[in-house]
Formats: structure tokens, sequence, C-alpha cells
């Protein structure tokens, strides 16, 4: 079962329709698709759903899971932030689009101060970030970007971990903290254990690489022998978003975790049952 589980198409900050992207997946030789846009959060933004946009998209990819029957099986998640009072990736709130299921992301870390970080905007805006609101230290950002996603797993009921370590997107271009330090590797081994404990799955992300950032997935090789030695199921996830990057490095990370991606991984997983 050749799955993947998390892409993005024009409803969000994709660059393609959701039939270009479909239609990638079966070129790909994918069995199984599903689209993640990203969910409403308390402020617009451009590249999120909004609470007028969500019945259009969940109508749409139905539409299209329905004209794509026979070839693949698209189904409609949602990528939901965990913003601590402001956003969660929480099923409930999303129960009146009956959706496949839905992954959990922390983009934003909360300083002390109240302000919300961005992990992955930029470097310049994440370095600026760190400096005016952590102090100066990537230590105590990096500790609260994981605290996050503790947090998130252990409070809400969700299907997927989003990219888990995000945190390390800039580091190899753009160095700002050292992924051997020993406080990292507790912070990692910290976080596999909360994953372990949720009973949810975790995406390997291979979307830094078909961006040019990393020639690595998310979670790290470390961070993946975390997980797999607690048993922690993964599943492949390209994170496209455009034609160019469905199935990227699938041949490096999909394959070991095929028979991880059979239907029913996720519980709530109805495919095009509509």
């Amino acid at each position: 079962m050749k799955c993947d589980l998390h892409s993005h198409c024009t409803f969000c900050d994709g660059k393609d329709e959701p039939e270009a992207m479909a239609e990638a997946a079966v070129a790909a030789g994918f069995d199984r698709f599903g689209f993640s846009s990203h969910a409403m959060l308390p402020w617009a933004l451009d590249f999120t759903l909004s609470s007028q946009s969500l019945p259009s998209y969940v109508s749409r990819i139905r539409e299209v899971a329905s004209s794509f029957r026979g070839k693949i099986d698209v189904l409609c998640g949602v990528e939901a932030d965990y913003i601590d009072g402001k956003s969660s990736p929480d099923r409930a709130t999303y129960s009146a689009f009956c959706l496949d299921y839905v992954i959990g992301s922390v983009h934003f870390v909360s300083a002390p101060d109240g302000a919300l970080v961005p992990v992955d905007h930029s470097p310049e805006l994440l370095s600026r970030g760190i400096a005016e609101h952590f102090g100066g230290s990537a230590e105590s950002f990096v500790r609260a970007y994981f605290a996050a996603e503790r947090e998130m797993v252990a409070r809400f009921d969700f299907d997927i971990v989003g990219h888990p370590d995000l945190v390390r997107k800039f580091n190899v271009r753009h160095p700002y903290f050292d992924e051997g330090a020993d406080w990292y590797r507790e912070e990692v081994e910290l976080t596999a254990e909360a994953f372990a404990r949720s009973g949810k799955v975790v995406e390997v992300n291979v979307g830094a690489i078909s961006r040019g950032w990393l020639d690595d997935a998310y979670p790290s090789a470390a961070f993946r022998e975390a997980l797999s030695s607690r048993g922690v199921r993964l599943v492949y996830s390209s994170d496209a978003h455009s034609v160019s990057g469905v199935g990227c490095a699938y041949d490096r990370f999909g394959a070991a975790l095929a028979a991880d991606s059979e239907y029913g991984i996720i519980p709530h997983m109805r495919g095009n049952e509509t």
C-alpha cells in the first residue's frame, strides 16, 4: 500500500489544484492520497482555510475522491495548529465535516512575553524572534517548541503528529543550535516518550527535502530510532505543496513504512465511502 496523507493544494498555500495533485499521485503510483490543507487560525492568514472556505474545501475534495474512484483513494483531512489558548487540532472542532483524519502540528512557539515566534517561515524571522522574545537563547526556543509538541499530543484527540522536529528546518543552512547537545537529545527522548504514550501516528515528512532545506526527513534519524524503539507507528508524508513534490524521496523513506500505511492505521479514517 503506497500511501501519502499530507499534501496542500490551492485551498491553502499549495500551488496546484486538487485535481492536478491527485493526478500526480496516480502517476507516482500511490494507492491512497490525502489532502490536509492548513486549518483556520484565530486570525486571518492567506495560507490557511477559513471557517467560510472549509465547507467548500471538503466538498471539493470529496468530488475529487469520487472522480478518481478506481484509480486512487483520495482522503480529506486538515493540518491544524496547536497554539496554547488559541488553536488546537482537536477532532471535535471538525466533527460536522466527517474528516478522514486530522494532523496536529506546531508552527508557532509561544514566548514567555506572549509573542508567537514562527518556526519555519524564514531564517531571518526565526532569528529575530529568538533574539527579541527568547533573550537570544535558541535552547529556550527549541525546548519551548518540544514542550508544545508534548502538550499537544497529551491534550487533544487527533490522528497524526506533523513534522515533529520542524525546528531543524533551517539548522543546516543557517545553524542556530547543536543537534548533538545533551539537552537536545534529552528533548527528543522526552518527546518520543510522550508520542508513545499518546498512541498517535507520527509522520516521516520529506517536505524539507523537496523544498531544498534538508537532505533528511522530519523526524531525524535519531528521533526515528527513538520512536521505533518505543513502538510508535510511522507513516510517510510528502507534505507536497505542488505536483513536483508528490512522492518526493519515497524510495528512501516511504517504502520502509509501507506496512504501517495500510488502511486502518488511523481508526477514524473513512476512506471513499461517501
